[in-house]
């Protein structure tokens, strides 16, 4: 029997691209922020603790190819057919000199069994000489574009210490995908002082966007920022949904949100060394499954009340 599809998978996208199995390696080339380095400010994102989303295999001490080297032994074992995609994923990876980065691009295009690219970056550091390059690369070879978006609200972003606007991130979205490169987007659900229409807000904007992914995170705090900090002197500034709660939430959020839009993930998932909340105990394929049924037992599904 057909497994009934209540919204738009990332798996499915995969396939349709690819006439075999396709992996991402993620990558750290060793790049920084302008919010770290003081070219728009200090301190990075407040939610911001880089330690959250690297593989132990993606430290800057080794080398493009000596990451990808040790992130395919790993999956090899099991499906030694499976090709992959480089993931630059640390930080900001369109931040620095032209030449550099494409240096970087170029040596993960040339390892072995490597099929594409997924960029990630901030909307404000993308310039037009790299986008050109990016689009002329995409005539050969997969290429991915994700943005940090994270909030459609300008007082959040300024909150967050993001140092830059949703219109930036509109432009940037708008610019990659007029070169025919798909596009992708981070949300981060469940930022303080957003309301839980404000939330629901975000998929009915960037429902207008040309975007070809989402992908969906809990608000999580993580040891070591500031936003840590910040929930100690003032918890009563953050709401934070019990796993059943976030599920409805997002249930509520697919449903505004455009039924062509590819969404990657709902949740992120922190080391718990490094997680202070909430902990839930679900792994992602978990959550997923728990957010399919219910799904089916609300009788609804991605799109249901998004309106062009």
């Amino acid at each position: 029997m057909k497994k009934e599809k209540r919204y738009r998978e990332f798996g499915d996208y995969l396939r349709e691209r690819f006439s075999f199995k396709v992996q991402k390696i993620s990558i750290n080339a060793g790049f920084t922020c302008p919010n770290r380095d003081g070219s728009k400010g200090w301190g990075g994102c407040t939610y911001c603790n880089n330690q959250t989303f690297s593989p132990e295999y993606c430290h800057t001490e080794k080398s493009v190819s000596e990451q990808l080297e040790e992130g395919i032994r790993f999956f090899a074992r099991k499906y030694p057919e499976m090709r992959y995609l480089a993931y630059f994923q640390a930080y900001t990876n369109t931040y620095g000199e032209t030449q550099a980065l494409t240096r970087k691009y170029e040596e993960a295009l040339s390892y072995p069994g490597v099929e594409g690219l997924i960029i990630g970056t901030r909307p404000d550091c993308m310039p037009d000489e790299l986008l050109d390059y990016l689009a002329a690369l995409a005539h050969r070879a997969f290429v991915m574009v994700e943005y940090g978006v994270e909030s459609t609200l300008d007082r959040t972003l300024e909150r967050i210490n993001r140092c830059h606007t949703y219109a930036e991130a509109e432009v940037a979205i708008r610019r990659t995908a007029e070169r025919d490169i798909p596009v992708g987007a981070h949300l981060i659900l469940g930022l303080p002082g957003e309301s839980r229409e404000e939330i629901l807000g975000h998929a009915d904007r960037l429902s207008r966007l040309p975007l070809t992914t989402l992908k969906l995170h809990q608000l999580q705090l993580i040891r070591n920022t500031r936003m840590a900090t910040e929930y100690r002197e003032n918890p009563a500034d953050f709401r934070f949904y019990s796993a059943d709660e976030y599920i409805d939430l997002v249930i509520d959020f697919l449903e505004r949100l455009s039924p062509r839009i590819i969404v990657e993930r709902f949740v992120s998932q922190s080391p718990k060394e490094l997680l202070l909340i909430p902990n839930w105990g679900l792994k992602n394929f978990e959550f997923t499954a728990k957010v399919n049924r219910r799904l089916k037992e609300r009788g609804t599904e991605q799109g249901r009340l998004y309106r062009p």
